[in-house]
């Protein structure tokens, strides 16, 4: 069988860079002397797209060097964040070196769930109480503090502790956090109890099965704190009597076994995970759906999931924002947790504080969340300090990890930040904030029904309600595959229907004027031909029906209303929809139509229909043929041959339909030869239209070449305002001790770079009072005092209510310059009412 990553090329034994390359970046380019600030400013002026000429990607996965490698100047940029202080100490005190802050990055144990194909391979993760007991036997703070030295904070909940949804749950999360905190004591019994119940034995302080040894494959990765990390719980089951077998990979190593493999194949038992959360996220209510049910990746491993009726419930209703107040959303995300924790497919165990390595000449706008790997704007602001132009070297850990294509292709973070720069979507989120802002996109209308939880914030788009929101008859609701056809919404309602949103979006002036990188002429057939196969892959009776992609597609059509194109110039859409989301402008970014090239999704859909190649992994696994890349190895063959078949049959897509949203006669033949002359050249089919182009790909040498892209129409200025973040910093102040009875004061000051934080600045302000045994006794509002500081005074009847013993105040502070929450807590006592406070006893 062919292997879907054999192209990857992963057994050669020598690797050839390209010296060239590497070399100093920039001094090949005419325009990347150095310039004095008058004249950077009027280059950056004169300029349009990219300020950089060029980005070289290679794969660089030792930490160690990192420091090094930019004070030489071979490279500007590392994509990963690093967890070794030794290095992280080099870099902070180096004067060539520099570095970006973001917290979107989390470690998991992810476990494997599926009962193994051989019979006397016994998998205690198939039991749900074995799983939620490994929440118990970790140590997360010593993970946090000792493993990634303190640039963590221990994690429980498919949460991110830095994001909203956490500080808005804060009562929910401690409580579920003090139910399983560490206690290894509590681990070992669940899960010897439930070991024996499988038919397993203790021999000799060892587990066996049918008189085999109980195995636990640890799939350790190798690039970062994991590496220890793996250890470490290897190391635990080891002292709980389970064999271990330890299994260091690479990112691209372990990918074919926890990702490409089958489950039931027994070859992983535990892997040590990582998420990034690319963007600030907002609203993490399709967190349950993502991680813990069949919808949330189309992959074997997301298959073998079933986390009972209630939490799918729950999970779907979320992500389809199924309910009509925030309050409903916090019991039902309440409840969600408390079950996915029950389930633990996943074991949480920290959110990292990422340090991203730059040279100290290099400047971006970094996302708070995913830092530079993940930010949207790092493409449109990448620059020198004092040069326009130049070459930049990126080191990442791994380079074309998976295959890549636009339809299902690899989602990893580091393929991912290759690919953004080639596309230039209708929309970008801040950087800062999560919301999003128009870069196609002239002016958008959200319409909502009276009675739906969501908020507007920014100018670019207009917020309005109504007591219902008929959809048109003539709308698109899908697309008949049997008969090649869209489906009207009169067919599937024939006496009407509402929808709870309406979204209509209008684009700039031009938006289909624009051209592909291939010198192609964009067209309406564009944008058309994603969507009609997003519908078709959900669809049994379509030759690009796949199983993997239905779970995501039903939640999506159960919101999914309509769709009507209103206009083509300007292009101008409306999208109707029982889904509400919190942020308006999510919503129209959720709905925006973006465009993907039709030709060479085209040549893709006749690979496999053909049966040569698989859009996804799922598809390639079952059919034992290759997932398809567009940029590497054996598929390119096949495209190449599909591409002659389509220039010989004038080959559309849906013809009967999308010939009439075509922008020329001739557009079909134009397409493909620019097409087949783009390979030439290029040597793949990636083709976009965003601010740099793919150059070159080389699968050996673990290098990809991105170059400006010179015909990009955007000044090189326009994204360029973000400046740094302005996370509120919290300093908290109260008595150590309070006697019962007593009243008591705490103040919080709120500033930045040592300036009071603006009041009007302050979204929310809350405090969680919590007593000796971790129970939630109020919560509330700290009231505003003066500049930047804020109280909480605490009655004496609620001081009373704590009895004595140690107490907790933990306050959680928002704003809307960042979306990150900032928080304190304070530790006191109650004690009896004529006791001595330290206080007094100082004095």
């Amino acid at each position: 069988m062919i292997r879907k990553s054999l192209w990857l090329l992963a057994g050669l034994a020598v690797v050839v860079m390209f010296v060239s390359l590497l070399r100093p970046a920039g001094e090949d380019s005419v325009d990347a002397e150095a310039l004095g600030e008058d004249a950077l400013g009027a280059a950056i002026a004169e300029r349009r797209g990219a300020l950089v000429d060029e980005v070289v990607f290679t794969q660089e996965s030792d930490v160690g060097k990192v420091a090094g490698l930019i004070e030489r100047g071979s490279h500007q940029l590392f994509t990963q964040g690093i967890t070794n202080l030794t290095a992280f100490h080099r870099l902070r005190d180096s004067d060539k070196g520099a570095y970006e802050t973001a917290y979107g990055s989390s470690s998991e144990l992810a476990l494997n769930p599926a009962t193994f194909d051989d019979e006397n391979a016994l998998n205690p993760f198939t039991v749900r109480e074995i799983r939620e007991a490994m929440n118990w036997l970790v140590n997360r703070r010593y993970i946090a503090e000792e493993i990634y030295g303190g640039m963590a904070v221990p994690r429980v909940l498919p949460l991110n502790t830095a994001f909203p949804d956490y500080a808005r749950l804060a009562d929910t999360a401690r409580a579920l956090e003090l139910r399983y905190q560490h206690d290894p004591e509590r681990a070992r019994r669940v899960i010897e109890e439930h070991m024996e119940k499988l038919g397993a034995l203790k021999r000799g302080g060892r587990w066996v099965y049918n008189d085999t040894p109980v195995t636990i494959r640890v799939l350790i990765r190798t690039e970062d704190a994991r590496n220890q990390v793996g250890d470490y719980v290897a190391n635990l089951m080891e002292d709980l009597g389970f064999r271990v077998l330890r299994q260091y990979r690479t990112a691209e190593e372990a990918s074919r076994i926890w990702i490409a493999g089958d489950p039931a194949g027994g070859q992983w038992n535990i892997y040590t995970g990582s998420w990034v959360s690319t963007t600030i996220n907002r609203d993490e209510a399709t967190n349950l759906s993502f991680y813990y049910t069949q919808r949330g990746r189309p992959e074997l491993l997301w298959q073998t999931y079933a986390s009972g009726d209630e939490l799918d419930e729950i999970a779907s209703r979320l992500e389809r924002r199924d309910f009509t107040r925030m309050a409903e959303r916090r019991d039902l995300m309440a409840r969600g947790l408390e079950l996915a924790m029950a389930s633990s497919y996943r074991i949480w165990l920290i959110d990292q504080q990422s340090i991203i390595p730059r040279a100290s000449n290099v400047i971006m706008a970094a996302d708070l969340a995913g830092g530079i790997a993940g930010s949207r704007l790092w493409p449109y602001t990448l620059r020198y300090t004092d040069r326009v132009g130049g070459r930049m070297v990126f080191g990442s850990p791994s380079v074309l990890t998976e295959p890549w294509n636009p339809v299902a292709g690899s989602n990893w973070l580091f393929d991912t930040m290759i690919t953004r720069p080639l596309s230039d979507p209708p929309l970008l989120p801040d950087p800062f904030t999560g919301l999003y802002l128009p870069q196609r996109v002239a002016r958008a209308e959200v319409t909502v029904q009276e009675d739906a939880p969501i908020n507007k914030t920014l100018d670019w788009l207009t917020l309005d309600r109504q007591e219902e929101i008929p959809v048109p008859p003539e709308a698109w609701i899908g697309w008949n595959a049997e008969e090649g056809r869209f489906r009207m919404v009169a067919e599937d309602h024939p006496e009407g229907v509402n929808a709870r949103s309406k979204v209509r979006i209008q684009y700039e002036d031009g938006f289909l004027d624009r051209q592909w990188q291939d010198g192609s002429t964009m067209s309406m057939a564009d944008l058309l031909l994603p969507w009609i196969l997003t519908h078709s892959r959900a669809d049994e009776k379509s030759p690009f029906f796949d199983p993997s992609h239905v779970p995501a597609f039903q939640v999506y059509k159960q919101h999914f209303r309509g769709l009507k194109i209103i206009r083509e110039e300007p292009l101008i859409i409306e999208v109707y929809s029982d889904q509400v989301l919190p942020d308006a402008e999510t919503l129209v970014a959720s709905r925006a139509l973006t465009p993907l090239p039709w030709h060479t999704l085209s040549i893709g859909m006749m690979a496999e229909q053909a049966g040569d190649l698989a859009f996804s992994s799922y598809k390639s696994d079952i059919n034992r043929i290759d997932w398809m890349s567009l940029v590497a190895g054996p598929s390119l063959n096949v495209l190449r041959r599909h591409l002659d078949r389509a220039i010989d049959m004038g080959f559309m897509p849906y013809g009967g339909v999308l010939k009439d949203f075509l922008g020329s006669e001739d557009e079909i033949s134009q397409r493909y030869q620019a097409l087949k002359q783009w390979d030439s050249e290029r040597k793949h089919f990636w083709v976009g239209d965003g601010p740099f182009y793919l150059h070159s790909v080389h699968p050996v040498e673990r290098t990809v070449v991105l170059r400006r892209n010179e015909k990009f129409q955007d000044p090189s200025s326009k994204w360029l305002d973000f400046s740094r973040p302005e996370i509120p910093e919290l300093t908290l102040d109260g008595p150590l001790m309070v006697r019962t009875g007593e009243a008591a004061e705490f103040n919080l000051a709120v500033t930045f770079a040592g300036e009071p934080y603006p009041e009007g600045a302050i979204d929310n302000a809350r405090y969680l009072l919590f007593d000796g045994d971790g129970d939630l006794v109020t919560e509330g509002a700290l009231l505003p005092v003066g500049a930047g500081q804020w109280q909480v005074t605490l009655s004496s009847e609620q001081i009373r209510s704590l009895g004595t013993g140690a107490n907790s105040l933990e306050l959680a502070v928002t704003s809307t310059r960042v979306a990150l929450p900032a928080f304190a807590s304070h530790a006191f006592a109650t004690v009896p009412a004529g006791t001595r406070t330290l206080e007094e006893l100082d004095d």
